[in-house]
């Protein structure tokens, strides 16, 4: 694993539309990154172990009505798979799940899983931690420059440097899966649901909690209304990742500013000086943070609830900067007040 001191950190530009190869702030457009076809789906590897200092990897899966995996495991790692377009049938041993936007579904390593797109163009973000679960798909595949897969027939294939296991399938259940486990187990989650946090104009809802992933991260998705900067700030133990589902998010980043829409992605190294920005209505963005040391810092900052959308004036501003200055051992360095908007002031 590899790391820069925060300081440095705090005068590199972000790299746009290309992996860094080093734990470095970067930005990627919604399709870009490194691409690979196999059995039908387009996989678009936005995070490596050199592009995260060991931490994590991650891609997109672009794929039709009937590409797949059989069951499969990787026993070094704990993944998760986020829906963001279309339908995808999932299976763990002795259950199932169609899952559509916003669903997921989690992992710890060694157990085995299974899917399969049940609509065309469908799409899910797949993460996992720590690095090397995409490995051999990037040291055996043949990049392709492609942004769509091709019109061949759909199959299920193994991915690369995974175990096959025999399995039988269960029938797909319609259970309202909403909770998250006590702790590192296989489970579904429903859109919008799990543990729900309350900020002003917006609504935290973790998908995946420390408990659930053996400390390595934990995920938040969040739905806001639009809102300004938020204080400059950097943290110094934990990586940040931004990714864009719908609206528009602004980010300043080391004194760059970035609009991410659906699709596109941000990797924040710990060191990095950012701050973010909603604005659209109902913009919804997941974050996923390693390891799960931040954790406590949406828990301070926020009111528990039991909406699953926010409402104006959900709380009080004051809760948020309470909770900073209550809890000064959060991994939370501010350097300044929030940024000014300088680009595109009309949108």
């Amino acid at each position: 694993m590899t790391s820069i001191d925060p300081e440095t950190m705090h005068g590199l530009a972000p790299v746009v539309n290309a992996l860094p190869g080093e734990p470095v702030p970067y930005y990627l457009a919604s399709g870009e990154g490194l691409r690979f076809e196999i059995g039908g789906q387009l996989w678009t590897v936005i995070a490596r172990g050199a592009d995260t200092g060991g931490l994590f990897d991650a891609a997109f899966v672009l794929g039709p009505r009937g590409a797949g995996t059989p069951f499969h495991s990787l026993p070094g790692h704990q993944r998760s798979y986020h829906v963001s377009e279309g339908s995808v049938q999932f299976w763990l041993p002795g259950q199932s799940r169609v899952l559509v936007p916003g669903d997921s579904v989690h992992v710890p390593p060694g157990t085995p899983v299974a899917y399969r797109m049940l609509g065309h163009m469908s799409r899910m973000l797949f993460f996992s931690a720590s690095s090397g679960a995409l490995d051999a798909l990037v040291g055996e595949g043949e990049p392709v420059e492609r942004h769509v897969y091709t019109p061949a027939e759909a199959r299920e294939v193994l991915p690369p440097g995974a175990r096959e296991h025999d399995l039988p399938r269960a029938r797909a259940g319609d259970a309202w899966d909403d909770t998250l486990p006590r702790g590192a187990e296989a489970y579904f989650l429903r859109s919008r649901t799990g543990e729900r946090r309350g900020w002003p104009d917006a609504v935290n809802a973790y998908s995946a909690r420390g408990r659930n992933t053996g400390g390595r991260y934990f995920s938040v998705s969040t739905l806001a209304a639009p809102q300004p900067y938020i204080v400059r700030h950097f943290h110094r133990q934990h990586t940040e990742t931004f990714l864009c589902l719908s609206g528009r998010i602004w980010l300043w980043v080391n004194g760059q500013e970035l609009l991410l829409t659906s699709g596109d992605f941000l990797h924040a190294p710990a060191g990095t000086v950012h701050s973010f920005a909603i604005a659209a209505h109902n913009t919804q963005m997941l974050g996923l943070l390693t390891s799960d040391v931040f954790e406590p810092f949406f828990d301070v900052t926020s009111v528990p609830t039991e909406d699953h959308v926010y409402t104006e004036g959900l709380i009080d501003p004051s809760v948020v900067m309470g909770g900073i200055r209550g809890n000064p051992d959060l991994d939370l360095v501010v350097v300044d007040g929030p940024p000014r908007r300088t680009r595109a002031l009309g949108l």
